[in-house]
């Protein structure tokens, strides 16, 4: 994992805000407000005709009236935004998964919407503190230049709500969040398992006995580690590193989720202990949620959420379990093809210094398969599609280390099939569909 590891969830984290890009709008929008009515004194009674034809021509009261109503209208429109924000996040919460929130709320182009609406309305509120009216006390004063910008503004406001309006009509079909969703988890794979990586140690993690436990000091999801800090902790102490968590696991105060062994045969206690204990705990990134930054699993359990919620009897519908279904298997498909597992990272004398804990294929894949097998077999169309994401795999796969695991789990399908409750002949289909899976990995694909 690279050292940017706080970074990137840091910066993932105020991607998911809907705040930041409108507050920084509107802080830009204050200070146009109050740079254009400069240049509005310096520069409008100097203006070539042709220019000074296009700007506003009215005087101080419709200047303030036009401001006003710019004003006024863009409050309404952006609650109106706020308003379908929050109604689609409540329909894609209740609808489909609660861990889909995080794909709305990150959406660009929301973000700029509401920034374009926010700065329309403060620039419009500070240009018309500009505006003066001829009294006996000094002359009137209209920025030309800065209401016709207000007007520029407004129109480009209008023309983006209609766009929001299309863009929100696409982003709340299943098919638009399954396609985000798979995207975001396919980023993921790409930076945790790159495609050139080195394959996973084997031997170090998990068969060394004893060693001593570092334990959470505090309670949340883990998003992350700094390889790069907690390697440093490590050869500090002198010593060799196991992170049992992994990102997306949930830490509990108190609770041990790391192991430590002394290199150089001295025993971890004492100062020397409670140094490496804090490098570790600083080296994490925790939080409330999970998230896809380092986080494998995380794409394919909001699939699975999908899909599981739509097979449910409230909702009853087997098409979006079935699409959902086709994602789960193409990011599987991906992680096939992948060393997968834990990392391990070495010292400038290539001596084992760390091993960060990442999924491998085979849990991934029981993650998945446990759930389908639950929720997914009952019904015909879901269950065919899931014994042919197996065939899928199992193509992808070939004889290589995977055909095993995938085999593994259509054996559990086929038990599960048997106690589904299915008519005859569609658990006899089920069966010749189980029995084309091992002939998949032998590059044999049968004949529809």
């Amino acid at each position: 994992m690279s050292p940017s590891t706080g970074v990137g969830n840091l910066r993932d984290s105020l991607r998911t805000q809907l705040w930041p890009v409108p507050l920084v709008a509107a802080l830009a929008a204050i200070c146009l407000g109050q740079l254009v009515p400069y240049l509005d004194r310096q520069f409008q009674d100097h203006l070539p005709v042709v220019v000074a034809g296009f700007l506003f021509g009215g005087g101080p009261e419709a200047a303030q009236a036009v401001m006003q109503t710019i004003a006024g209208s863009l409050v309404t429109v952006t609650s109106l935004t706020f308003s379908l924000t929050v109604v689609t996040l409540q329909l894609a919460s209740s609808q489909f998964s609660p861990r889909l929130l995080r794909t709305f709320s990150r959406d660009v182009f929301v973000h700029n919407t509401l920034a374009l609406f926010l700065a329309t309305f403060v620039f419009s509120l500070t240009v018309l503190r500009s505006i003066r009216v001829e009294t006996s006390e000094g002359d009137g004063f209209v920025p030309r230049i800065s209401i016709t910008v207000g007007f520029g503004l407004t129109l480009a406001s209008v023309i983006a709500l209609v766009f929001f309006l299309a863009h929100l009509a696409i982003q709340i079909r299943v098919e638009t969040m399954l396609r985000d969703v798979h995207d975001e988890a396919g980023q993921a794979i790409e930076r945790i398992f790159p495609r050139h990586g080195n394959a996973r140690p084997t031997g170090l993690a998990g068969s060394r006995p004893g060693g001593t436990l570092i334990e959470s000091d505090v309670s949340g999801f883990l998003l992350g580690v700094d390889a790069n800090a907690v390697r440093a902790a490590a050869m500090k102490a002198d010593s060799f590193v196991v992170i049992d968590a992994m990102p997306g696991d949930s830490l509990i105060s108190g609770v041990p989720f790391a192991r430590a062994w002394p290199a150089d045969g001295r025993a971890l206690d004492g100062q020397r202990l409670t140094d490496l204990s804090e490098g570790i705990t600083n080296s994490l990134s925790k939080g409330f949620e999970r998230t896809s930054t380092w986080d494998a699993g995380f794409g394919l359990q909001q699939l699975l959420d999908v899909a599981s919620r739509a097979l449910s009897p409230g909702i009853n519908d087997p098409t979006t379990a079935v699409h959902a279904v086709g994602h789960i298997s193409a990011v599987l498909c991906t992680l096939a093809a992948r060393h997968t597992g834990p990392k391990l990272h070495v010292d400038e004398q290539d001596q084992p210094r760390v091993i960060l804990n990442f999924p491998t294929f085979e849990h991934l894949l029981d993650q998945v398969m446990r759930q389908m097998i639950r929720y997914a077999l009952n019904d015909p169309r879901s269950a065919e599609r899931v014994v042919r994401m197996l065939r899928e795999l199992s193509w992808v796969a070939g004889p290589g280390p995977h055909s095993s695991v995938i085999q593994d789990s259509v054996a559990a399908v086929q038990i599960a099939i048997g106690a589904a409750d299915l008519s005859d002949d569609e658990k006899r289909r089920l069966r010749s569909e189980c029995d084309a899976v091992a002939a998949a990995g032998n590059g044999i694909w049968p004949v529809p």
